[in-house]
């Protein structure tokens, strides 16, 4: 996946649109696109600003892997650990992972709420 891909990717996946990025990073929206479609890159600091509005590092925009952009957006390196070896479970013990960490965040909130 190339820089343009990555950059395009982080911008969708936080429902963003490149007036709403650009907006964010302080350019121009027609420069977002230019990095999207045409190939051009950022200088260093539009890179780092990039990255911050996106929650991703420069070093996953410029270079990228799918561990990187879930280490640079899950802090807790445990629970990164545990989720990629939850990847690799049959899909039916994957569902009841998902279930049960749903309950417990939906549990979570109800209590929040209760307060």
């Amino acid at each position: 996946m190339s820089f343009a891909q990555r950059l395009k990717k982080a911008r969708t996946d936080r429902g963003l649109s490149q007036t709403d990025l650009a907006n964010m990073v302080g350019i121009h929206y027609t420069q977002v696109g230019r990095y999207e479609k045409k190939g051009a890159q950022p200088s260093a600091e539009v890179l780092a600003k990039l990255a911050n509005a996106l929650g991703v590092s420069s070093d996953y925009l410029t270079n990228g892997t799918p561990d990187d952009l879930a280490e640079s957006s899950l802090a807790d390196k445990e629970l990164l650990n545990q989720f990629k070896s939850i990847e690799k479970l049959p899909e039916a013990d994957k569902n009841v992972v998902k279930v049960f960490l749903d309950a417990f965040i939906t549990k979570k909130k109800l209590k929040q709420l209760a307060l």
